[in-house]
């Protein structure tokens, strides 16, 4: 019987060690630039908190100052988020205007939330640099007057103020006499065929807008029907920027209140007087109104 060849046991072959990938350094960003980053030329960050000038030894004055600072940059946001949707209107560009006041509602939470670092000052507390605002006050803010003159609460002695600053008084003078957010709303409803008075298309713009019986059916009609109709949409996004102004007024209020208590406010204001009887009202009337006869 012949012998089998067997073959010859080859030796394992040993496996060979995977080389470790090269470690990769993450890329370094571009460090060196001629002038100023270009951050700070987009920004003006260095302008921006350089702007702080406190008049006071208290160290809740800077506190005060930037959070009031922070507030009339989002009153300039808010301010053309609305001028962009009046614009829109005008143009009869509905989900343009939709799109500009979802943005403002969620501009005015953060604006709402400015009220977090000043809502629970002490009187103590707020007396420590009240003097150091003089006759500064809240109420003298250009850019929150055309917030209010956009909203309809249009009043012409708001602008003596601000004679002494002609571009501003320029502005608000603009504003005071271009239809508010409103009178657009309420223009395109009559050109869409529904039932708003002439008696309201054609207001003097430039008073304070007051509300009306043959709106309120206009919107009460509206939401009695289809809730997906863009006009119904419209409604609902006006009256998201209703609800947090008048959160905001109450916010105000309420941190003034806990402040100051009843005393005058800085500037000569009313102090909180003043603010209860704003808090009272609500912006675009006819929309909560028409609610109860839906």
């Amino acid at each position: 019987m012949s012998q089998q060849a067997h073959p010859t046991p080859r030796p394992a072959e040993s496996a060979q060690p995977t080389q470790p990938a090269e470690a990769t350094e993450p890329e370094t960003p571009h460090l060196d630039f001629e002038g100023t980053t270009p951050y700070e030329d987009y920004v003006k960050a260095d302008v921006l908190t350089h702007l702080q000038h406190t008049l006071s030894d208290d160290p809740g004055e800077m506190v005060f100052l930037v959070t009031t600072q922070v507030m009339e940059l989002w009153f300039t946001v808010i301010v053309h988020e609305w001028e962009t949707a009046a614009r829109a209107l005008r143009s009869d560009d509905v989900p343009t205007a939709i799109a500009a006041l979802k943005r403002s509602v969620r501009e005015l939470e953060a604006l709402n939330a400015s009220w977090k670092p000043l809502g629970q000052l002490t009187p103590a507390q707020f007396n420590s640099y009240r003097g150091a605002l003089g006759e500064g006050s809240g109420f003298q803010s250009a850019m929150y007057r055309r917030m209010e003159f956009l909203l309809g609460e249009k009043s012409a002695s708001m602008l003596v103020p601000h004679r002494g600053a002609p571009r501003v008084h320029a502005e608000l003078e603009k504003a005071l006499h271009d239809p508010s957010l409103y009178d657009e709303v309420l223009r395109l409803l009559a050109r869409r065929g529904h039932a708003v008075p002439d008696a309201v298309l054609q207001r003097d713009v430039s008073l304070r807008y007051e509300p009306s019986e043959a709106v309120e059916a206009v919107w009460t009609a509206l939401y009695s029907g289809d809730q997906d109709d863009e006009l119904a949409r419209l409604g609902e996004a006006l009256t998201d920027v209703a609800e947090l102004v008048w959160r905001w007024r109450n916010d105000h209020l309420v941190a003034t209140r806990r402040a100051m208590g009843a005393k005058a406010g800085t500037g000569g204001s009313a102090g909180v007087a003043w603010l209860e009887k704003r808090a009272q009202k609500n912006v675009f009337p006819e929309l909560w109104t028409a609610r109860s006869h839906v």
